[in-house]
């Protein structure tokens, strides 16, 4: 079947619903069903890690690979509800125990550069030669450093399919040892002029950066802040030398699994008031063994990281406990600071609730009924966390870093004054800055009206996928001109 160039291909290393370790996979999987709204026809591919294949059910062979870093593979077709997957099933690479990228002890598979070489090296072979059912992307759209050397190798090769580069977190680079070159499939040139050179190590993140014919990031504030010493992590002069900069394209939700009015795991509710609300606080103080004070209850759902500036917590939280506020912390991460917070609910029983792990269907319950949710991020690309919160009424506590700045307004005098906060903005990501919104958080729950109405605000903000799919559309169109047809 002749090949004609009909899509867009995104290439990602986790997508919902079938594998997630964090926001990554929710724009991956929330953005073609975007798109089709737009007339963008997207695929997606991952990889086929342990036990995705039967995820998609009936699946057929479109593109095989015999020789993919150490072993054969092949792209195999399916759909994961109404998104098309194409999955590389690589055993020698995905077929393992663990994580996407960890092992069962917690630690990187030494061979992560191989891995994720292997789907960038998958969807340069897509662009080239098309899929045995006659598609070929117009445009690859790659995600993070996994994904990053896409496309390295279509410039490598003479590719002639436009790429795009979004980047959701510059933390993570994918760094490899200089002896890796040539099992990357890597000339030496590229080292040489400095491409993918970084501090004496190969910088897969850069490479993408420097080859990519687009790059973005997932909000305006983050797009500023990257050309920064304190936020480019080594990488704002790359981004700095970009000729077209760099675009910052704001992370949507699904509006459709995140409604708190059809929401099958918690107490139905409306977005447009309050009416119900009650009850799913009712079952958090239960499900967290907490004695309800009557006061707020602050929520985290995260992972427990210093970037999260989760840290910060055992410092601030009993002067909060004191003056009649509730916590329930979700998530897991940093062993310190996981011991941190277990110490911090034992001596605070009916206080403090904690469980320890990642739970989708637990979250929602949590975002249900709590009154705040907490993100003291250091820095935050554009997070999901509080868009959820604003959804479900529970009122975000962040700090004005990345998309937290873009998406919540301060409950400061003026916007008070006026009827538009929607949360507690912190200047700072320390300690005096977040007793200090704890203490606004208390002093605003006690004015009932005017709690009300800043719920009422988040509630009703937008913050669906329609403007940002809007604006991927024309980036892509501008690319590849035949998507507009």
């Amino acid at each position: 079947m002749a090949a004609t160039k009909t899509g867009v291909l995104s290439v990602t290393s986790e997508s919902v619903p079938l594998i997630k370790s964090g926001g990554l996979a929710d724009v991956a999987g929330a953005l073609p069903g975007a798109l089709a709204g737009q007339g963008v026809n997207m695929r997606v591919l991952l990889p086929a890690y342990r036990g995705l294949l039967k995820q998609i059910g009936r699946t057929r062979t479109v593109l095989d690979l015999p020789d993919l870093f150490g072993g054969k593979g092949r792209v195999v077709a399916g759909r994961a509800g109404d998104m098309q997957v194409l999955l590389l099933d690589a055993p020698h690479l995905f077929d393992r125990t663990g994580g996407p990228y960890l092992d069962a002890d917690g630690r990187d598979f030494p061979d992560n550069p191989e891995r994720f070489a292997a789907l960038s090296w998958a969807a340069a072979e897509i662009a080239a030669k098309g899929l045995s059912d006659g598609w070929t992307p117009s445009l690859v759209h790659a995600h993070d450093w996994q994904a990053a050397l896409t496309p390295v190798y279509l410039r490598l090769r003479g590719i002639a399919v436009p790429s795009v580069l979004t980047i959701h977190n510059i933390a993570f680079q994918g760094l490899a040892p200089f002896e890796k070159l040539q099992a990357l499939r890597l000339p030496p040139e590229l080292w040489e002029r400095g491409d993918i050179e970084y501090w004496g190590q190969i910088g897969v993140l850069k490479a993408g950066l420097i080859h990519a014919d687009r790059v973005t990031t997932v909000s305006p504030t983050y797009a500023l802040e990257l050309r920064r010493d304190q936020f480019g992590m080594g990488l704002q002069g790359v981004i700095a030398a970009r000729p077209d900069g760099i675009c910052g394209l704001l992370n949507g939700i699904d509006t459709d699994v995140w409604n708190p009015e059809t929401d099958p795991e918690v107490v139905s509710f409306s977005t447009r008031s309050l009416a119900g609300r009650a009850k799913n606080r009712k079952r958090l103080v239960q499900e967290f063994g907490l004695t309800d004070t009557g006061g707020p209850i602050a929520a985290v759902i995260s992972r427990l990281t210093r970037q999260k500036g989760l840290d910060l917590l055992p410092e601030v939280i009993p002067g909060f406990l004191a003056r009649g506020g509730m916590v329930a912390i979700l998530g897991n991460g940093d062993a310190d600071i996981q011991e941190a917070l277990r110490s911090l609910a034992a001596r605070f029983p009916g206080k403090v609730g904690i469980y320890l792990g990642y739970d989708e269907p637990r979250s929602h319950r949590v975002f249900a009924g709590a009154d705040c949710i907490v993100i003291p991020s250091r820095f935050e690309p554009c997070g999901l966390t509080q868009l959820y919160g604003l959804r479900y009424g529970a009122v975000p506590m962040v700090v004005a870093t990345g998309g937290l700045a873009d998406t919540v307004i301060a409950a400061n005098p003026a916007a008070l004054d006026r009827q538009v906060a929607t949360g507690i903005v912190l200047h700072q990501a320390d300690t005096e800055s977040l007793r200090a919104g704890f203490d606004q958080l208390l002093d605003l729950h006690a004015q009932p009206e005017t709690f009300r109405r800043i719920r009422r605000n988040g509630m009703a903000a937008d913050f669906g996928w329609a403007r940002s799919a809007q604006a991927y559309a024309e980036l892509y169109q501008d690319l590849a001109p035949e998507l507009a047809s």
